[in-house]
């Protein structure tokens, strides 16, 4: 997935303010994976249903800001918290 560089240096977590950028294609796909097992759910304990086309991961790699239809979704409740696809990271 390409991202504009522009926006991108504009984003930020909403949350605590750190830096993000782009994650790569195999951390979405571990993030699939784990969406299409029934296993992930977004920081509202919302399970999520359906797949991202990529995702904005914060600095600290503790969370991950899903993109849908090329639109990043910078919701704090919408955040996936990466300790469900990366225990112990």
């Amino acid at each position: 997935m390409t991202f504009d560089p522009d926006l991108l240096a504009i984003l930020c977590c909403p949350e605590t303010k750190q830096v993000v950028s782009l994650a790569d294609a195999s951390l979405i796909q571990k993030v699939n994976t784990a969406i299409s097992k029934g296993h992930v759910r977004n920081k509202a304990n919302r399970l999520l249903i359906g797949q991202i086309e990529g995702g904005l991961m914060r600095e600290d790699q503790k969370i991950l800001y899903p993109i849908r239809d090329r639109i990043p979704v910078m919701l704090i409740d919408e955040a996936i918290p990466m300790e469900q696809i990366l225990p112990g990271d």
